[in-house]
């Protein structure tokens, strides 16, 4: 997989900007605030047709613009793909490829395949389950298409019972049929989802863990715990036992939306535990493991993003990283950082072609 050009139009603080990139490694550099990220979003963008950092879609609008167009043109297998994002206030986004508009958006994830590492991932050790449930959501989605569809249907139903949950507070009434209904869909999705994720934990786990030992040169010990309420019984039974409660609550209180995959570091968390270093590099594990997961499952290279990668890095941790990506495992490569002769000195020792873009 490789990105050739990318064109932008009112997207974030770029009025119009085009890119002719190298196939191997492209890094774009300068001060803060140049937009240097944007760039990197907007190939991020053409992806999962959203930005990876703002997820209030109008917000990647230029100021004083109408619309934004993301515009890129890929090497997939041989052939040429052209694939357009484009927003218009009060319109719906649009992702176009090889011009023709999709249907669902669903459709279009897992085409271009991509893993983003970047400062923000932090979110992924310090915020709630939401954030890791979407992180392993967004791995597996990329490369199981009845996976994606699966976790849209719980997602709907869920809602619906929710809703439904209100209603039921509001007007003081129950009615046990119409729950038992949203509970057989609740448990059809949701045990084939939480099969799913179990499954590819138990393959992703140690290709993060082999990660993790080459960046810390196997000096500490890490591990991913899945914490799921399906392991101590089926859905729908933890759905028929929790109704009191969940009346009370006004949501349901259980089922794989609760799910949860804890970071440790010597057994213990490493939100607590681990130092600045250590936490830079187990997400830095991750996303190569997930870079690695979605190539064995998919059979094509991924595009890999490294923004500010360097930042909280000691200079033994960047050069173990540095070595993981000179070879040919790696395909393309975008690289952000505000240090430009920092990272031209890097690149020369990954010994393949590049291009740096002075923004």
């Amino acid at each position: 997989m490789i990105l050739n050009t990318l064109s932008l139009v009112n997207y974030k603080n770029f009025e119009s900007q085009d890119f002719e990139f190298d196939t191997k490694i492209n890094c774009f550099v300068g001060a803060n605030g140049v937009g240097k990220t944007n760039a990197l979003d907007a190939i991020y963008h053409l992806s999962f047709g959203k930005s990876y950092f703002n997820p209030i879609a109008t917000q990647n609008i230029r100021h004083d613009a109408d619309f934004f167009v993301v515009d890129g043109i890929f090497d997939k297998n041989d052939k040429t793909e052209k694939v357009v994002v484009g927003l218009k206030r009060g319109q719906k986004k649009m992702i176009k490829r090889n011009g023709k508009a999709y249907d669902k958006f669903s459709d279009h994830i897992g085409f271009i395949p991509l893993v983003i590492i970047s400062p923000a991932d932090r979110d992924l050790i310090i915020e709630g389950s939401d954030t890791r449930r979407k992180f392993i959501d967004s791995v597996i989605s990329q490369s199981d298409k009845l996976y994606l569809t699966n976790l849209i249907n719980y997602n709907k139903v869920l809602s619906q019972r929710n809703a439904l949950l209100k209603y039921f507070a509001l007007n003081n009434t129950f009615n046990a049929q119409t729950i038992d209904v949203y509970n057989e869909q609740l448990d059809t999705y949701g045990s084939t989802i939480f099969k799913t994720r179990r499954d590819f934990l138990d393959t992703f786990i140690p290709i993060f863990k082999a990660r993790y030992n080459v960046i810390s040169n196997h000096n500490e010990d890490v591990d991913l715990k899945y914490k799921s309420d399906l392991f101590e019984e089926d859905l729908k039974a933890l759905l028929a036992k929790s109704i009191n409660k969940d009346k009370a609550l006004q949501y349901t209180s259980v089922g794989i939306h609760k799910d949860d995959l804890n970071f440790e570091i010597s057994g213990f968390p490493i939100k607590k535990f681990g130092s600045q270093g250590q936490q830079k590099s187990f997400l830095i594990a991750l996303k190569l493991a997930q870079f690695d997961f979605i190539k064995q499952q998919s059979g094509v290279t991924p595009l890999l993003l490294l923004d500010d990668i360097f930042d909280k890095l000691d200079e033994n941790r960047v050069a173990q990283i540095i070595s993981l990506v000179d070879d040919d495992d790696f395909g393309q490569l975008f690289i952000s950082d505000t240090h430009a002769e920092r990272t031209e000195n890097v690149v020369k020792q990954i010994h393949q072609s590049y291009k740096i873009f002075k923004l």
